[in-house]
This record gives C-alpha cells, sequence and structure tokens, in this order.
C-alpha cells in the first residue's frame, strides 16, 4: 500500500542537526544527501521503510513517543533512519525520531 505523507522531526534539535550536515565535510554532506533522499521516500509512501516488530522498540522510544510502530530505512555507511508513522486530523504524518550509526543503531536496539 503506497500512502503518501508530511514530515514533522520529534525535535527542533533533531531538525536543525540533520541540517547542520549539509554544511560539513564531504562525509556529512553524504549523510545529509541520503538523510535527504530517504524523507522524500517517506514523503511518497510512508511505508517505504522496514517496519522494526513492535517487541524490539527500544523502551527509550516507548518512554519518549509511545509509538504504535516503528520503521527504519537503512543509509549509507552503516546509517539508519529511525521513523514512525502516526496520524494527525486528516494527515498521515512520518515523525522522524533519529538518525544513527549501525554501533548505536546495535546498542539502542540490543543486538
Amino acid at each position: 500500500m503506497k500512502l503518501p505523507c508530511i514530515i514533522k522531526f520529534a525535535s527542533d534539535k533533531l531538525c536543525n542537526d540533520i541540517y547542520e550536515l549539509e554544511k560539513g565535510n564531504a562525509e556529512k554532506r553524504e549523510l545529509f544527501k541520503a538523510i535527504q533522499k530517504a524523507l522524500d521516500a517517506i514523503e511518497n509512501n510512508a511505508f517505504c521503510g522496514i517496519q522494526i516488530p513492535k517487541r524490539q522498540i527500544p523502551h527509550e522510544y516507548m518512554k519518549k513517543y509511545d509509538p504504535e510502530n516503528l520503521w527504519k530505512i537503512n543509509l549509507y555507511g552503516g546509517w539508519r533512519l529511525i521513523y514512525t508513522i502516526t496520524t494527525h486530523d486528516i494527515l498521515v504524518v512520518g515523525l522522524v525520531l533519529e538518525y544513527l550509526d549501525h554501533k548505536q543503531y546495535e546498542k539502542r536496539f540490543n543486538y
């Protein structure tokens, strides 16, 4: 099922951190481009990512965001973009929770 949505960020800091990557070195700019591509994909189809089973949703996310679902998009270099799909009025919202490297991802999800 293809479901277009709007993109929101869990915090202004997260949004600012992502857009600061564009001003960084070549590696950070590549990460920014990968995130932008992922955000475009989510905007076109909220279900484009890989769904994380409910039993694997980290407690930290449950306490902070209480998501009904959790999705990830694998970015280049082992980075991951984590988001949830929610609704607001009649809009579908892709709420970006964080981006993290592979090591942080493994720690957060207890792999």
